[in-house]
């Protein structure tokens, strides 16, 4: 633990431990979505499913990096993760984001992706608004995890006809914003 790092972060105001509460919530929600994506994305199939298939990817993917790249911040401030995998899942910021009754039901994966996208961008706003200002590791962290989480809310509401967002699919690279945390 970085005993400096907490005792600055306190003494700017943040309450410590309401901080690496969420930490640990919205990286249970990180490792848990990076499992249901697997689900999801192996029935995004079909013409309308294949067309999805490589966002959800992408989103994958980055969910994953997102979890490893919260879980040295959580330990710096003095935080753990739980022993027991059941109970890191039960404490996810956001609910599981399970396939839909109908595996074959694209238009139902895509909604489920989406609120599941929605529901990081309100967690990783709330921690940013918690910190800016007064916890600079903690805010540029959620802040580049926030970016990732928007323009994944932006293509999957695309796919649902919700309008444009003037993001395009990434080629190439996963984690933009994020990848300075995990060198």
């Amino acid at each position: 633990m970085a005993q400096v790092t907490r005792e600055m972060v306190e003494r700017a105001g943040v309450n410590v431990d309401q901080l690496v509460e969420l930490l640990v919530k919205n990286a249970s929600a990180e490792l848990t979505t990076f499992y249901y994506y697997t689900i999801l994305r192996v029935n995004l199939i079909g013409m309308q499913g294949e067309g999805v298939k490589e966002i959800a990817e992408v989103a994958r993917i980055e969910d994953r990096n997102h979890f490893e790249a919260l879980v040295p911040r959580i330990y710096e401030l003095d935080g753990k993760l739980p022993q027991d995998m059941k109970e890191f899942h039960d404490v996810s910021a956001c609910p599981p984001a399970t396939l839909p009754k109908d595996p074959k039901d694209v238009q139902g994966i895509l909604k489920v992706l989406v609120e599941a996208e929605r529901c990081a961008v309100r967690g990783y706003s709330q921690i940013c608004n918690m910190t800016a200002g007064k916890d600079h590791r903690t805010y540029d962290l959620s802040q580049a995890i926030l970016n990732e989480e928007i323009e994944h809310e932006s293509w999957f509401s695309e796919f649902l006809g919700e309008g444009p967002s003037g993001h395009f699919m990434r080629r190439g690279e996963t984690s933009p914003f994020v990848s300075k945390f995990l060198q």
